[in-house]
């Protein structure tokens, strides 16, 4: 089986049932790291494999500590021997050390998995935060005012998401730029 088919059908068997919300999301950021795919070069498979995989840690069946990146990068590690890469871009997607931080588990999260390289994490925060809940595309503007409703401001979730919002912008003009130079013929990231 490959990443891709494995990737897709671990999260399904995850999501799809308990959480079918959260299971159109993953899909619809698939869906955009596939639309990546012309500079992501030999990455492509692997973040895509990521985005469909990104929020498995809220499954009821592994979800531990209640922080879903840490839940399913841990599980992606322990239970699956699932690519290294895989785990560390499930574990750090979408500024998920700023929520750590809030939760008080920076350090956890930190010492256990490594950061990926800053392209490929702008990828994925890129892909998550222009896919709405329900897998159509959004701004990232719009994403996180839905993330700050959804939530509450003063939620931790909330705060987080209003703190990461500048890394969140910035990462999703440097993916933009990388599709614009692309276009015009440069080379993949």
């Amino acid at each position: 089986m490959g990443l891709n088919e494995w990737a897709y059908s671990t999260s399904e068997s995850l999501l799809a049932d308990p959480l079918p919300r959260r299971w159109a999301h993953s899909l619809g950021v698939a869906k955009r790291a596939r639309w990546l795919s012309p500079i992501l070069g030999d990455d492509a498979e692997l973040l895509e494999a990521a985005a469909v995989l990104h929020d498995i840690g809220y499954s009821p069946s592994i979800a531990t500590t209640g922080f879903h990146p840490l839940d399913g990068a841990r599980f992606l590690r322990d239970q699956e021997g699932a690519d290294g890469r895989v785990v560390n871009l499930v574990a750090h997607h979408s500024c998920a050390l700023l929520e750590a931080e809030e939760r008080g588990i920076r350090y956890e999260l930190e010492s256990e998995f490594e950061l990926e390289r800053p392209a490929l994490v702008d990828a994925l925060v890129f892909c998550d935060m222009t896919t709405t809940p329900d897998g159509v595309p959004t701004t990232p503007a719009e994403r996180v005012g839905e993330i700050v409703q959804r939530y509450g401001p003063d939620t931790i979730v909330g705060r987080f998401i209003q703190r990461a919002a500048p890394e969140i912008y910035a990462a999703a003009d440097r993916v933009e730029s990388r599709l614009a130079a692309a276009a015009a013929g440069h080379q993949p990231m």
